[in-house]
């Protein structure tokens, strides 16, 4: 069963920002999705791809929208990994409470990025502290950088 859209839906209301014109983060719209940088950048270039479509697990979407999902997913990985030069790249669709909407994290690793090795939410709430919040310079420079990378990509 295909998870139904509710007013509580943190993805839902990210892209309604976005048709608005209120989204700081936003990047770039896909066929199938929404590029936008995290709001948070521990992990310098953390990038997500929201969904277009509200559903809450892969399987729930028709099969020629979600071998697009999934191939524009792996552009925008692409673009990220290209913009920010990482190590190794992380891919999550996850989904919990009001995050259900997928979305894919994409985290740019780097050699030493994490007091122990391991995955990004070892960090817990020290993922979220202020201090990794991008300046407005700053996050209008990431997303300059991911954009030029999604242009050639996608020309």
């Amino acid at each position: 069963m295909a998870y139904q859209p509710t007013n509580d839906c943190m993805i839902c209301e990210r892209i309604r920002w976005i048709k608005e014109g209120k989204n700081p983060y936003f990047v770039r719209e896909l066929s199938t999705g929404y590029v936008v940088i995290g709001d948070h950048q521990r992990f310098r270039g953390y990038s997500l791809f929201l969904c277009k479509q509200h559903a809450q697990e892969l399987h729930f979407l028709e099969p020629e929208f979600r071998a697009r999902f999934l191939y524009e997913m792996s552009v925008v990985a692409e673009a990220v990994y290209r913009a920010f030069q990482p190590d190794k790249l992380n891919y999550e669709l996850l989904g919990v409470g009001r995050g259900l909407h997928m979305h894919w994290h994409i985290f740019p690793r780097r050699e030493g990025d994490m007091p122990v090795p391991g995955p990004v939410w070892l960090l817990g709430d020290a993922l979220f502290s202020e201090e990794f919040l991008p300046s407005p310079k700053e996050l209008e420079d990431l997303k300059e950088q991911l954009n030029a990378q999604l242009e050639k990509l996608l020309a």
